[in-house]
């Protein structure tokens, strides 16, 4: 009998050990030549990073009998397609799912298998995470031949969490665009022209903070939408109008300095982070505007980025226009999740 693994070692890959703050791999005896001839390869501090230089090592693997090593060709092929922020949240998710289905056998997974799964788990919203990936892994299980058929795909209903439903009303906006500035440049500045840009266009955060000089053109701002699991995977060119253009030039004259970039920072680099995926900056800086608008506003509840992004697609005239301005493939997602305006009917007589 294999001896028990550590807790912390737990929903690792075989052979696998969390040693001294970083990740190693135990080296099957004879194959030491084939990393670095070592018995413990180091892979690195984080598992994002080990799961690369692993992947690096090892390639894909031909043939999947369980459904840890299905998980590990979804790590090695499906995750770095996705956003970087997303991989490192996938990759937490893997863990936990390995950790309880490590070493079933890919028939033996069943629909009572997941909702026992989730019924055990105290966080709710993590386990439908890791039942979402569960099932996109299985998936692509069919689509490498591993199945003939998704074991509980259209056969598992499970209850989700409500959408969230803060819709910023328009004086609300209203009081946030005449915040006084400290400044004629900088944050608050760059803030409200930002809130412009996204007021009109609905974009992503990341695909906003991304925009450059080039991006301008004579028919409109191109963007390419960076996240590509609800997006149609086309680029989208959002028209000029006067308002969008006096935004845009708003946002220019609040740059602290020359830049390609429509907002930037001090050094006049784009705030996010191309090999995190985040925009720390970005965060304390919208941060510290929210803790404005509280304070010196009539605002008593703060609003999101997302909250920004559902008053676009809520204000659209039609649901057909808020799917094409949030660049969504499916408009059940528009609908259920950021159109939050209440339903105006007219009454029976």
């Amino acid at each position: 009998m294999a001896p028990k693994r550590k807790a912390e070692n737990k929903g690792l890959p075989a052979r696998w050990k969390l040693q001294h703050g970083a990740y190693y791999y135990r080296v099957p005896p004879g194959l030491e030549m084939l990393w670095d001839d070592k018995q413990f390869f180091r892979l690195g501090k984080t598992l994002p990073e080990a799961y690369k230089v692993w992947a690096d090592k090892i390639g894909s693997s031909e043939k999947a009998h369980t459904i840890g090593q299905l998980l590990d060709r979804y790590i090695l092929e499906v995750v770095p397609t996705k956003a970087i922020t997303t991989q490192s949240g996938n990759l937490v998710f893997i863990k936990a799912l390995r950790a309880t289905f490590g070493e079933f056998p890919l028939e033996a997974m069943k629909p009572i298998l997941v909702h026992q799964y989730v019924d055990a788990r105290s966080a709710k919203i993590s386990a439908h995470r890791e039942v979402e990936i569960l099932s996109h892994a299985f998936t692509k299980a069919v689509q490498w031949g591993y199945l003939d058929r998704h074991p509980f795909k259209g056969e598992v209903r499970l209850e989700g969490e409500k959408p969230r439903t803060r819709y910023v009303e328009d004086w609300e906006l209203i009081e946030a665009l005449s915040l006084p500035a400290m400044r004629k440049k900088g944050s608050v500045k760059m803030i409200q022209a930002y809130l412009k840009v996204k007021l009109l266009t609905g974009q992503r955060r990341g695909d906003l903070l991304r925009l450059t000089a080039t991006d301008m053109q004579a028919d409109g701002i191109h963007i390419m939408p960076s996240k590509t699991t609800n997006s149609t995977g086309k680029r989208l060119i959002v028209q000029w109008s006067d308002e969008l253009r006096a935004a845009v030039a708003e946002a220019r004259a609040s740059r602290p300095t020359i830049s390609p970039f429509l907002f930037c920072n001090k050094f006049g680099e784009c705030y996010i982070d191309e090999a995190t995926g985040e925009a720390h900056g970005w965060d304390s800086m919208w941060q510290r505007f929210m803790d404005r608008l509280l304070k010196d506003t009539k605002i008593e509840t703060r609003f999101t980025e997302h909250d920004i992004r559902a008053k676009c697609a809520s204000d659209a005239t039609t649901l057909a226009h808020a799917q094409q301005l949030l660049a969504h493939a499916d408009g059940k997602t528009t609908e259920r999740i950021y159109r939050r305006k209440p339903e105006m009917v007219k009454p029976l007589r």
